[in-house]
């Protein structure tokens, strides 16, 4: 009986070990998403809350954001909420995120919720150089059998450069400091995103995880174009990335529409190769105040 029980929970270990879910990725909205997780050196608004909190400077408006994805290989529902204020000296977003999966584990169905609620904060050093943290605190429960609830806080840290107008440099870390939880790994990324025009911009990240012995990279890449109707703009999003740890490759592309009281956006993503994790997800974002970019080149649809 009890080789039969270590066998469940190594198997039921095994799978989860694929699942592709936890708050470096359920945290991302559809933007993020659209172009390959690729928004470390633009992660404005919301953005800045799972990729880089530093970020938050390079537009100046107050943005309140509600989303919600779904994933099907772990039947995950993704429900996030935030608002940021980047007009006054030192920007700063709170937020509340919560994801609830039902995978299926050694042919048993199984529940898995987290609770995420905290704030981003960016501090700019120069007009060239921003700084960042982030703090949160979580609740995890899983019922799957070898598995645990968690809680407790974390800390996140990120740097932006803009090295000209057209290029941004950024770097930032997940969890770094604070509670340990599978839910909730150690990583480190960087990226950088250049517009070559104001109506276009491209983006590459990597990240890589810091927990124990795993050291698996996440890289991805995208573009973004405008389409500009008046003072509206219709962002049409596309991207690539490449987990090496799941051993699984995925496409992604998005769209919305954007305006100067509000946007919408929706984005897909699917596995060509070594998973099924395909999701979607969108957002509904209403602006208060909206004040003029101090020369970043970061338009009304970021």
């Amino acid at each position: 009986m009890r080789v039969r029980s270590s066998l469940i929970i190594v198997s039921a270990l095994a799978t989860s070990a694929q699942a592709e879910g936890d708050a470096l990725v359920d945290t991302l909205g559809p933007r993020e998403i659209a172009v390959g997780e690729a928004m470390r050196g633009g992660a404005t608004g919301a953005s800045a809350i799972g990729l880089n909190p530093s970020g938050l400077p390079l537009n100046r408006e107050l943005v309140f954001q509600g989303g919600y994805g779904y994933r099907a290989s772990d039947q995950t529902s993704l429900i996030g909420v935030s608002a940021c204020d980047s007009t006054n000296a030192a920007p700063g977003c709170f937020y509340y995120n919560h994801s609830g999966a039902n995978p299926e584990l050694s042919g048993t169905m199984t529940h898995q919720s987290t609770h995420l609620a905290g704030g981003a904060f960016s501090y700019p050093v120069t007009p060239r150089v921003f700084l960042g943290s982030g703090i949160k605190y979580f609740s995890s429960k899983d019922d799957a059998m070898g598995s645990s609830d968690s809680s407790g806080w974390n800390w996140d840290l990120g740097m932006t450069l803009r090295i000209t107008d057209m290029i941004n440099v950024g770097a930032s870390g997940q969890n770094l400091w604070g509670a340990d939880s599978p839910d909730f790994p150690r990583a480190v990324g960087g990226g950088v995103l250049a517009r070559p025009m104001q109506t276009l911009s491209v983006s590459f990240d990597a990240r890589w995880k810091l927990d124990g012995d795993d050291r698996s990279a996440r890289y991805g890449g995208g573009a973004e174009f405008l389409l500009r109707t008046g003072s509206s703009a219709i962002p049409l999003r596309v991207g690539g990335l490449r987990d090496n740890g799941l051993g699984a490759t995925y496409v992604s592309a998005g769209v919305g529409y954007a305006h100067m009281k509000g946007a919408f956006d929706i984005a897909g993503r699917y596995a060509v190769s070594g998973d099924d994790a395909t999701m979607i997800i969108a957002s509904l974002r209403f602006y208060g105040p909206r004040l003029p970019d101090s020369g970043t080149g970061i338009s009304a649809a970021d």
